[in-house]
């Protein structure tokens, strides 16, 4: 029998930090004097005084360390329970959003997927338009201790390979997270201030610069306004295209940085593949926009660059309508952001890594094909790729396919039509945010779909969130019996 005190543990204290949050958004609008901030002062006390209780019912079961099982149930406990608890302020400040709508928005922010249900962002009181910055950016933070801590340690997806580059926990896999979470935050928040800095220094609002920067840097892609990117002008563009790479970057290499070693960053290959991958596709949607348009413009070059950066990493922020340039780049967004960026980032979607794995493996098989006698094995950044890993990654990439195959059929069978299911599963699976056609696409949200669909969708995002095994594995009867 699992002892479940540990883990109750670990989430009562982060459901308690979650509402000490709280108070952040309470303080803006209070100061605001727009009446709202007893939204935030009630949801604060629910949610710490929940936590609280619920981390001094586990107390007496805290222990130094977390066996397999524990932890497999803390990665994914954690990530159903703080949205609920982060859905509170949406479910009593706004009026109109039901329990569905709330989890929606919280799931989405929290997975940085950054999809919404909300219209009419502009007249949203400031302290919930803070709110789902501080989710993502929270969410953010989360996802890469998640994957430079947990899933290498959970031999999920092939982020085993990791291991060695990373920080080894000695099996001890809780107390080390402390530590790598101290090393990401202040790389994270550094990043995050520069962000804020850059986005003033553009012309872009005090507020708004704040709750931008902290959907940027957690490529969460959750905006203050309906048109997204399109309320700002060109600087402001350029300076989220560089945060957005930035945040799609190993974070793993940044802390070496700042320990004196930048070597591994310029020699990382997933990197380079990453940054040649994003530079060929702004290049090719570049090519057509100045084919449509019958001339090269800036413009053109910084819609393509945008959007192209925008959806790769995941981020899912606009600055056009892209759905009106035509069916290629219909097509082409649709696929980018199947590949996502780099593992230990804030990234989503399946990553590069991935990719690089599976096209080794394919190089080898063809030259073993060509040559029977041979002995060829796939190689990763010039270390050869175990067994294990290969697997690994085999098994991610056929679940991901089969979840995304199988989230479809569902939103088709609630009326859904073809290319809003399936743009919409691969949306919400992959953590992208927006999807394609005039409901979900860049110009539209969430709002108007039925709710069946709705938990669906936020069901595929806390899936695709946590690489889809974790959640396959603790679905098994093995895993209960043993």
């Amino acid at each position: 029998m699992i002892d479940l005190r540990p883990v109750g543990y670990v989430i009562g204290l982060l459901v308690a930090s979650l509402g000490i949050t709280m108070l952040g958004p309470l303080v803006i609008d209070l100061l605001a004097g727009n009446g709202h901030w007893f939204v935030f002062f009630e949801s604060a006390i629910i949610t710490i005084v929940t936590g609280g209780l619920i981390a001094l019912a586990c107390a007496n079961g805290v222990s130094e360390g977390l066996s397999l099982r524990q932890t497999f149930l803390l990665t994914s406990l954690v990530w159903l329970s703080l949205p609920v608890f982060g859905a509170i302020p949406f479910v009593i400040g706004a009026t109109e959003a039901s329990f569905t709508d709330a989890f929606f928005e919280a799931m989405s922010g929290l997975t940085t997927t950054g999809a919404t249900v909300f219209a009419g962002l502009e007249d949203m009181p400031d302290g919930l338009k803070l709110w789902r910055g501080i989710l993502q950016w929270l969410g953010g933070v989360g996802i890469i201790v998640v994957a430079m801590v947990f899933l290498p340690e959970l031999r999920v997806g092939g982020m085993q390979i990791f291991r060695s580059e990373g920080f080894d926990t000695n099996g001890k896999i809780l107390p080390r997270a402390g530590e790598i979470a101290t090393r990401i935050s202040f790389i994270y928040v550094g990043l995050t201030v520069a962000c804020i800095v850059a986005y003033a220094a553009m012309g872009m609002a005090g507020f708004d610069a704040v709750v931008h920067a902290m959907t940027t840097v957690s490529t969460g892609g959750m905006a203050n306004y309906d048109a997204s990117f399109a309320a700002f002008g060109a600087g402001v563009h350029y300076v989220a295209v560089i945060f957005m790479i930035l945040a799609a970057l190993p974070f793993v290499r940044f802390v070496q940085v700042m320990a004196g070693t930048a070597q591994p960053l310029f020699k990382d290959r997933q990197i380079h593949v990453f940054l040649m991958l994003v530079t060929f596709c702004v290049l090719l949607m570049t090519s057509w926009l100045w084919g449509r348009g019958g001339a090269l413009t800036e413009s053109g070059f910084r819609d393509a660059l945008f959007n192209v950066t925008s959806i790769m990493t995941g981020t899912g922020y606009a600055n056009a309508n892209y759905m009106a340039w035509g069916t290629f780049p219909v097509v082409m967004f649709f696929l980018i952001g199947l590949i996502g960026g780099c593992a230990g980032s804030t990234s989503c979607s399946v990553k590069v890594f991935r990719y690089q794995i599976v096209f080794a493996a394919i190089k080898s098989q063809i030259r073993q094909i060509h040559s029977p006698h041979g002995v060829f094995s796939p190689r990763y950044d010039g270390r050869p790729i175990s067994e294990d890993v290969l697997n690994s990654v085999i098994a991610f990439l056929v679940a991901f396919i089969l979840t995304l195959g199988g989230t479809a059929v569902l939103l088709g069978l609630t009326g859904l039509d073809f290319i809003t299911s399936v743009s919409g599963a691969a949306a919400a699976l992959a953590n992208v945010g927006p999807g394609l056609g005039l409901e979900i696409g860049p110009a539209g949200n969430y709002a108007n779909i039925n709710d069946t669909a709705k938990w669906i969708l936020a069901i595929a995002m806390f899936v695709g969130r946590l690489e889809i095994m974790v959640v396959l594995t603790i679905l098994t009867i093995k895993f209960w019996r043993n």
